[in-house]
């Protein structure tokens, strides 16, 4: 494993998504900001679900009872806390907001991989944003991704979700136009995956299993290419990619499953008030 792939795991999934969704240059996010906050909380309960804090028990969400490690101690301590379960799609609205995408990014800037620059407007209100600092656990992640991307798409068997009263909606693209100020270098990274890196997919989760013999992408990066189909933002930074291959790695998911359906409900919403 090298340095770059190594800074590159030390991230949650809530980092990574965000990282990945921020302009290096402008520190802005390039996707609209409902759709940021709203994958972001997605984001938290997928990565509560890879260390086995959570896990989706029918239809509801419950704390598994063991006590990882982990900087989302709050997140999980509310859904601990809860005296009744609620669905993934209900914790998704809940988890959304500023607050929670402010204090990953006050993560990220402590740690030195991003910027925290405040400014002024009019004297009055103050905006921040978080340019890129440390470019190499990004550029670990694109190089991650994109040797996932570009494994053969026939490797991953769907599983039945024949009982499942969700339905999978893999390639939902969310409408918003990317900042101009996005930097090159998310272009210029090229490299393959430290292959010394990859686990098996976690099975049981709704994340698609790999065929014996088959060389699946490990559970993390699986979870984030999924998280990044779901919010529209995979296309930005692969425009080339097999969306074939995207959307069987990101097949039926549950976290990404709730993000969509918040997200669809979000612009229903916004049409109905547009015709008002």
């Amino acid at each position: 494993m090298n340095a770059e792939t190594s800074k590159a795991s030390e991230l949650n999934l809530p980092q990574a998504f965000l990282l990945l969704a921020t302009n290096d240059v402008t520190g802005k996010p390039d996707i609209p900001v409902f759709a940021l906050r709203t994958t972001l909380a997605g984001a938290i309960l997928a990565e509560l679900d890879l260390i086995d804090a959570i896990e989706l028990q029918g239809k509801q969400v419950k704390a598994t009872g063991a006590s990882p490690e982990t900087d989302l101690q709050h997140e999980l301590e509310l859904i601990r806390g809860k005296s009744r379960p609620h669905t993934p799609k209900r914790w998704v609205s809940m988890l959304e907001g500023r607050a929670e995408v402010q204090r990953i990014y006050e993560g990220m800037a402590s740690r030195g991989i991003v910027e925290h620059v405040g400014e002024r407007h009019l004297g009055l209100f103050r905006a921040v944003r978080y340019p890129e600092k440390d470019h190499a656990p990004e550029a670990a992640l694109l190089e991650k991704i994109r040797a996932a991307l570009s494994g053969p798409p026939s490797n991953l068997e769907v599983p039945d979700t024949s009982t499942d009263a969700g339905t999978a909606v893999a390639g939902t693209a969310v409408a918003g136009t990317a900042d101009a100020g996005t930097s090159d270098a998310r272009t210029a990274d090229a490299g393959p995956a430290d292959a010394t890196a990859a686990e098996s997919t976690k099975p049981g989760d709704g994340a698609p299993a790999a065929k014996p013999g088959s060389e699946a992408p490990d559970a993390r990066t699986t979870a984030l290419i999924a998280l990044l189909q779901a919010s529209g933002l995979l296309v930005k930074l692969f425009p080339e990619a097999d969306l074939t291959r995207a959307n069987e790695l990101s097949w039926d998911y549950w976290p990404t499953r709730a993000v969509e359906d918040e997200l669809r409900m979000i612009r229903i919403a916004e049409q109905e008030a547009a015709n008002l």
